[in-house]
């Protein structure tokens, strides 16, 4: 496999430092991640096995944890520093699992807004590994895109502990998980902003339960659980109280930026494949490369990929900078989904029926681009919301931005 086509093109330029660990980790995670993935998506004991291994290989190699904080055990990379690295993890959905990354959304938001007993009593062994977290917002019959609708309870008892109950589902990882991060109602009434909170559940709690498997176009990793009247210590609430809202804010942020520059690796992994398939495969009219249709598909998804790339980093830069990204994010987002769609469409088209089957990973691969254009908010969503903004800048006595 080669990235010459998609490698870094000078439209964008890696931190500086950067360009020799992000040539390890794409070297780590084609070399020894991508051959486990059978392994790995059967899930089972050998899939605990393999990343296990895969985990002490990354350790020994330094790659361990990169961008987490220093403090508690990670590399301590800036998230800017680290986004030219998330693109080659990203290359393979097991990648950050296997280089200890994974955890980014969670250790971030439970080291800003944990209170002491959280942050010493889990942020350290959720960077070493030892425990794994999930995030659970979006709850059935309820839309996705409004969380102000959401059902799941939370009543604080005369101990100061809280009891929750409520559904939840597509929570990623619930199976495995050691704690679950619970959005509910601890006061107001159905669609008020206030009175929406956070709290960090311990999954051995009574009254928590995974209530089934949620296969995402026949891919394992979602599920649906439940909480029935689960008691959580008064200390795992997560801010002040009712500020739920603002917390997810900056996890979204961050998360559909770092699921982009996933993106990102995941087609750029579609489009070595498609090249190294056209310029390898011949037929009785010669190799597919001279077909100028199939000229057209590297042409398009090349370009695609160039193109979405900057915004991508556009974002990050502004994530990184503590600025206002709305706009940057949604526009990112999109355009990474829609992206990835389409380069491993062309992937597959070039490929033919082997593209398909078992043989490549870009059945795999699709079908992360077509459940990315509903994750994390779907693209109506982003455009909307970015279209208001862009027009509210052109209203009267408004300073317009493009």
């Amino acid at each position: 496999m080669t990235d010459s086509g998609t490698a870094y093109d000078g439209s964008v330029q890696p931190e500086p430092g950067t360009a020799e660990l992000r040539e390890e980790i794409d070297r780590f995670v084609r070399t020894r991640v991508i051959p486990s993935e059978p392994v790995l998506d059967a899930g089972g004991k050998g899939a605990a096995a393999a990343l296990a291994e895969l985990r002490a290989e990354a350790r020994a190699a330094g790659l361990w944890a990169l961008p987490l904080p220093a403090d508690l055990g990670g590399g301590g990379l800036t998230f800017r520093a680290y986004a030219a690295l998330a693109e080659a993890e990203g290359a393979s959905d097991h990648g950050p699992a296997a280089l200890g990354s994974a955890p980014l959304l969670d250790v971030t938001m439970l080291n800003r807004h944990g209170g002491t007993r959280v942050r010493e009593e889990y942020l350290e062994r959720l960077v070493a590994g030892e425990l794994r977290t999930c995030y659970a917002m979006t709850e059935p019959d309820v839309p996705g895109t409004d969380p102000l609708l959401t059902g799941t309870r939370a009543e604080v008892r005369a101990d100061g502990s809280w009891r929750i109950s409520g559904r939840k589902w597509f929570t990623s990882g619930a199976v495995g998980a050691d704690l679950v991060t619970v959005m509910a109602r601890t006061g107001g009434a159905a669609g008020d902003r206030e009175g929406l909170s956070l709290l960090l559940v311990p999954t051995g709690s009574p009254g928590f339960r995974v209530v089934r498997e949620l296969p995402v176009l026949g891919a394992a990793g979602q599920y649906e659980i439940e909480l029935d009247r689960v008691l959580v210590p008064g200390d795992h609430l997560l801010g002040a109280g009712g500020d739920a809202l603002a917390i997810a804010g900056e996890r979204l942020a961050l998360g559909r930026t770092l699921r982009c520059l996933r993106w990102l690796g995941q087609a750029r992994r579609a489009f070595d494949l498609m090249a190294e398939r056209a310029a390898t495969r011949h037929g009785s009219r010669g190799p597919l490369a001279d077909h100028q249709l199939v000229q057209q598909h590297v042409f398009d998804a090349l370009l695609a990929l160039r193109t979405t790339r900057p915004l991508v980093h556009e974002a990050v830069a502004l994530i990184a900078a503590g600025r206002d990204a709305r706009i940057e994010v949604g526009l990112a987002k999109v355009a990474a989904a829609r992206m990835l769609q389409q380069v491993t469409d062309s992937a597959i088209q070039v490929h033919g029926a082997a593209g398909l089957g078992p043989d490549t990973a870009l059945p795999s691969l699709f079908r992360g681009g077509r459940a990315a254009r509903i994750l994390d908010g779907p693209d109506e969503l982003h455009i909307t919301s970015v279209a208001r903004r862009v027009l509210r800048g052109y209203g009267p006595g408004a300073a317009t931005r493009g």
